[in-house]
């Protein structure tokens, strides 16, 4: 959030943290989320946490959405996108091109709902789908995600900022300008280089995501999601140094999330954690109902 210059939405200061978590029924993987307004009086986080069978495959679907300019965006695309991946007919074969065609599509749907708006809105997401043994995430805008391998903190998604070379080329190849508004910002409005929505500017702000394909394997212990409430504040190696020790995915993204607050956060925070292979088992609840969250 904050993309824009000009912030509405849904009256949510001092809400409590949402928080919840689950288990994949063949015990490859558990998952954790954390979301709050933080200090804003307004909530335009959205995320989604899913685990779907796809010709007999398990899928585990995780996604955060930060919108800006209300939440039609981000709601939209919570509701929309990992619906469209999974029913891509190349979801299997060539997973990559239906994640990328999902992303185009759901765009195209929320623009055809938006006529008539008198304002634009418009969303980021940082997303991972888990097939197998195949980690694909997806990012468009300044979410972002961030996995620790063999220890390590590596970054798998770049944050679409205007004043990256090549995405400020993108956007003057195209007709658009950047220029300096408090920050870099997209014909002087908008802070990110790719989004969901955005109708007035789409030429320019494409949601055409950036990919990364990961291997699961013993190497590869957990995955954060989450939205630059959480990165503005914690580095990329901070965060993973602070989820490393904690087994329980849902605690350590409540770890992050009162960490970001601590270091003074202004904006919306959620955050999503996915430990691999290091389920914990000792939970009070039954798988079935940890899966039965949503």
């Amino acid at each position: 959030m904050g993309h824009y210059s000009v912030l509405s939405g849904s009256q949510a200061n001092g809400s409590p943290p949402v928080t919840g978590g689950g288990l994949s029924q063949d015990g490859k993987f558990s998952y954790g989320y954390a979301s709050s307004p933080g200090k804003r009086s307004s909530m335009e986080d959205f995320y989604e946490t899913r685990i779907d069978g796809v010709n007999g495959e398990i899928v585990g679907l995780f996604g955060v959405f930060d919108g800006h300019g209300g939440v039609r965006a981000a709601e939209f695309v919570k509701q929309h996108l990992f619906s469209n991946i999974i029913k891509h007919p190349k979801f299997i074969s060539d997973t990559k091109s239906a994640i990328a065609d999902a992303y185009n599509h759901t765009d195209s749907e929320f623009l055809k709902c938006e006529n008539g708006q008198n304002r634009d809105a418009g969303s980021t997401a940082s997303t991972a789908v888990l097939v197998g043994d195949r980690l694909l995430v997806a990012n468009v805008g300044d979410s972002r995600a961030v996995i620790c391998r063999g220890g390590n903190a590596i970054a798998v998604s770049r944050d679409h900022k205007p004043d990256q070379s090549d995405e400020r080329q993108r956007i003057e190849d195209a007709g658009g300008f950047v220029m300096w508004a408090g920050t870099w910002r997209v014909g002087g409005v908008l802070a990110v280089s790719r989004a969901f929505g955005d109708r007035l500017l789409k030429q320019f702000v494409v949601a055409e995501p950036e990919i990364k394909e990961e291997k699961v394997d013993n190497s590869l212990e957990f995955l954060i999601l989450a939205s630059d409430g959480l990165w503005d504040v914690v580095s990329n190696e901070e965060a993973v140094a602070m989820v490393r020790p904690i087994e329980e995915p849902q605690q350590a993204a409540q770890r992050l999330l009162q960490e970001a607050s601590q270091r003074g956060s202004a904006d919306n925070t959620t955050v999503v954690v996915v430990r691999f292979f290091n389920c914990p088992h000792g939970s009070n609840e039954s798988t079935s109902e940890l899966l039965n969250d949503f």
